[in-house]
């Protein structure tokens, strides 16, 4: 039975369309930065859709000009960091909406324009794929305003571009625009403008949708487990030995092929 994924927050946007479900930052006037209350219903809804046979793919996009600026500066302003954390104001809702993302059945694309920094490349990171066009800039500021990062920006960034390239990104907290991006491995792809964006997110998703839901959910679960650090006889045996019970369409599939 489809879920309801109407926002209990009118900061998030959701819409729901063949089998694609959409959560859109919904702050433009600030440029979609980061609250707590969005990160707590993004957790929310991507549990939702995680369990819905309905939903086959999650697309995180922003409203306006921007994906996401990254955490509201105005809040942490009013709040006392201690010693470079941003507390658990923030950091818990985060860790709910990144692990939510992670450990999610179904693929997560980030859908990038405008601007991606600090908190918002974080959530980004986490997702699947990350799709952005030419134009668009990324950047970690934590050491600019004398932050440590807690929502896995260290670990992340540095197994997206290798450890090298992601200490300078955060050492210097340099900005990278899309283009470049793509060419460090950061995204997976950059276009020209947001129509061809529009585009390319529609046709992975597409492309996913159209494919068995509970053989893309064990996929991603074994890429999981290439992460988990084990030696690659230990990985080999434990992707041979894993039990993907509810691939129950193969026979189907493998009789309609042409």
């Amino acid at each position: 039975m489809t879920q309801s994924y109407q926002s209990e927050t009118e900061k998030l946007m959701t819409d729901v369309n063949d089998g694609v479900l959409t959560i859109s930052f919904n702050r433009p006037e600030a440029m979609n930065a980061l609250h707590p209350e969005m990160l707590t219903e993004l957790g929310a809804l991507v549990e939702r859709a995680s369990v819905d046979d309905a939903v086959c793919v999650i697309v995180l996009q922003g409203e306006g000009r921007a994906f996401s600026a990254g955490v509201d500066l105005k809040i942490l302003q009013d709040i006392e960091p201690a010693y470079g954390r941003i507390g658990d104001l923030f950091d818990e809702p985060a860790r709910q909406a990144y692990t939510a993302i992670r450990n999610a059945r179904i693929p997560v694309i980030a859908k990038v324009h405008g601007a991606c920094f600090t908190g918002a490349l974080e959530l980004a990171l986490h997702c699947d794929f990350i799709y952005t066009t030419e134009t668009a800039k990324f950047g970690d500021t934590h050491t600019k305003f004398g932050l440590r990062p807690t929502w896995g920006m260290s670990q992340t960034l540095s197994q997206a571009i290798g450890i090298r390239k992601a200490r300078e990104l955060s050492f210097t907290g340099r900005v990278v625009k899309g283009d470049e991006a793509e060419r460090l491995g950061l995204v997976n792809n950059a276009v020209a403008g947001q129509a061809e964006l529009d585009q390319l997110v529609a046709t992975r998703a597409a492309q996913i949708a159209d494919n068995s839901r509970a053989a893309v959910a064990a996929m991603k679960d074994l890429y999981r487990l290439s992460q988990q650090g084990n030696a690659i006889e230990e990985a080999l045996a434990k992707e041979l030995d894993a039990e993907y019970t509810d691939i129950l369409d193969t026979a189907a599939r493998l009789a309609a092929f042409r």
